[in-house]
């Protein structure tokens, strides 16, 4: 088959991630301009938003011959594919192009909606919401009894960091991601107080802009210390706190809380000295308060002083 003019054929992708209807200058443009509109799928999320722009849309399945020939004469067929890419058809074309024996249209790929930074956390939500519905352990599941695997997770996100794996640490964060969005699914539940994960991420949203007000107020913030000054006094308004030692959860590790407690301690100018005491509480106490104020992690201090006593170890084991 031979024409003058084959034509045009334009493929408009359209992000799933982004509301329907939200397309393009040049997307909207090129549907208009078209001499036709074809949709394989009578069910795509942008059909009502083009019934009502007044763009008429046939519900074919082109074949590939089937295309090129609907633009024989210099007619711009505009293609607006299912969810799935229609490989097939793009297939088909690629084929009849290698063939040499058919004069092809102009093939455009116009993306009408682009993903935007984070799009991807969509279809995590999404794909949560699905398995909690669906698993038969996922949807027995509850915060009590998650509750132990966010904390092996964040260990083992610590772990990736300190080891340097950059595969592990990025995986770990997703396990670490897993959490917070499995127990926000959960709480869209509770028959009292629902919630849902774009209440939390609202929530973290305003205290962000609350705790920054040197970005997003009237205040200035020159040092590292200026913002911690600012983080602190912010956070103390918001938790209405009596003592400095509020908030601090007692459960964590021992050098950590230690470690925590001194830092309350020093950011407050409060003098109160440390236990006088000879036991190896005591004695540990002050080791987490001095690596606290010299800047050191009691916690990952140790941790490291245990791996090479490990490698040690294993050394003399000839391993």
């Amino acid at each position: 088959m031979t024409s003058e003019n084959p034509g045009r054929v334009v493929l408009l992708t359209a992000s799933h991630r982004v509301a329907p209807g939200l397309l393009s200058w040049p997307a909207w443009e090129a549907l208009r301009g078209a001499d036709r509109v074809l949709c394989p799928d009578e069910h795509h999320p942008q059909l009502p938003y083009l019934r009502e722009a007044g763009v008429a849309v046939e519900h074919l399945r082109p074949t590939a011959e089937e295309l090129v020939a609907a633009c024989a004469g210099g007619r711009t067929v505009l293609v607006l594919p299912s969810g799935e890419g229609d490989r097939g058809l793009t297939d088909g074309l690629a084929r009849l192009a290698g063939s040499g024996r058919v004069a092809m249209p102009d093939l455009e790929l116009l993306p009408g909606s682009y993903d935007l930074p984070g799009a991807r956390l969509l279809d995590l939500v999404q794909v949560m919401d699905v398995i909690r519905r669906r698993c038969p352990w996922s949807s027995l599941q509850t915060h009590q009894g998650l509750a132990k695997y966010a904390i092996e997770e964040a260990y083992e996100l610590v772990e990736a960091i300190e080891a340097g794996d950059r595969h592990e640490l990025r995986e770990e964060l997703g396990d670490v991601l897993l959490q917070v969005v499995f127990h926000a699914r959960i709480a869209e539940e509770d028959a009292e107080e629902p919630f849902s994960v774009d209440d939390v991420a609202g929530t973290l949203v305003e205290k962000l802009i609350q705790r920054h007000p040197h970005i997003f107020g009237d205040e200035t913030a020159e040092t590292p210390e200026d913002v911690r000054a600012h983080w602190l006094a912010a956070k103390a308004v918001e938790k209405g706190r009596e003592s400095v030692t509020d908030g601090v959860p007692v459960g964590q590790p021992g050098l950590a809380l230690a470690a925590k407690l001194a830092s309350r301690v020093r950011t407050a100018g409060l003098d109160v000295p440390l236990p006088a005491g000879a036991g190896i509480g005591d004695e540990l106490l002050v080791l987490a308060a001095r690596a606290e104020a010299e800047g050191v992690d009691p916690e990952a201090a140790l941790r490291a002083a245990a791996r090479a006593y490990r490698d040690a170890i294993r050394a003399a084991e000839g391993l």
